[in-house]
């Protein structure tokens, strides 16, 4: 299973020639971000899974620095954050907002619409329009924290239990092999 990961990902020397990442080499060029075992690719998949709810382009690098912070594989961290992306990006905003309202008890009878202007003087319909934003916001802040919680608990108990399934059935094979005999 290592040798499958580790053709997708970037090499040692591609990340030590790159003249953007120079700066950060000492760091970004440890061992332990580059290592691919059990323990590295959950981590990696935990924390790409976690970041990948982050707002906007800040998800690759929340991930590489998670990955300085928790020594996991780089690479696999960062490609894991790509689940997020334009097209899927809505449904998940969605879903944090229905999680976070639930959370905190509040009616998902469907999105409230912005304030309307309408009497309104343009000051009073900005301090309306932050009111409705900040009310919007709770939720879905909770909403992408439990979210991002829960993708990333099975993310790693998923990548563990694969891996374990994996590894009995290349024992069971290697046994199989010896005891068949040539």
């Amino acid at each position: 299973m290592r040798n499958t990961i580790k053709r997708f990902l970037p090499n040692h020397e591609s990340v030590h020639s790159n003249r953007w990442l120079r700066p950060f080499a000492n760091s970004l060029l440890h061992p332990r971000l580059w290592h691919v075992n059990r323990h590295s690719a959950a981590g990696a998949i935990a924390l790409g899974l976690f970041c990948g709810l982050i707002p906007g382009p800040f998800q690759a690098l929340a991930a590489a620095a998670g990955c300085v912070v928790f020594r996991v594989n780089l690479p696999l961290a960062v490609l894991t954050t790509l689940y997020s992306n334009p097209l899927t990006i809505v449904p998940l905003y969605v879903l944090a907002y229905g999680v976070g309202s639930r959370v905190m008890g509040m009616s998902t009878n469907g999105f409230v619409q912005p304030p309307d202007m309408g009497e309104l003087q343009f000051a009073q319909w900005l301090g309306a329009l932050a009111d409705w934003m900040v009310g919007l916001g709770k939720p879905l802040a909770l909403g992408l924290i439990v979210l991002a919680a829960v993708f990333s608990l099975v993310g790693y108990i998923g990548v563990k239990a694969a891996w374990r399934v994996w590894l009995i059935r290349a024992w069971h094979g290697r046994r199989a092999r010896r005891s068949s005999g040539p």
